[in-house]
């Protein structure tokens, strides 16, 4: 079974795509900050939730599921 169920971290975007356009960007962000650790003071935030897992991408859909992570639609490119 997968944690967190797909169907409940769906219902936090607005579609598939946002859902994964948003949990790329936050895994990306979450390896940088992994990646940066022994450098000294990093740019990027670190995992917002408490995880077991080792996954970016696991840890930043549970970061969606737990809203500590949202979508700016109001945001005009």
């Amino acid at each position: 079974m997968i944690e967190p169920p797909i169907g409940r971290v769906l219902a936090k975007t607005n579609s598939r795509f946002g859902l994964v356009v948003l949990a790329s960007r936050r895994a990306r962000q979450i390896n940088a900050y992994f990646n940066q650790l022994g450098e000294g003071l990093g740019s990027y935030v670190p995992p917002q939730v408490h995880s077991l897992s080792r996954k970016p991408l696991s840890i930043a859909l549970e970061e969606i599921d737990a809203d500590k992570v949202v979508v700016d639609l109001d945001t005009e490119d």
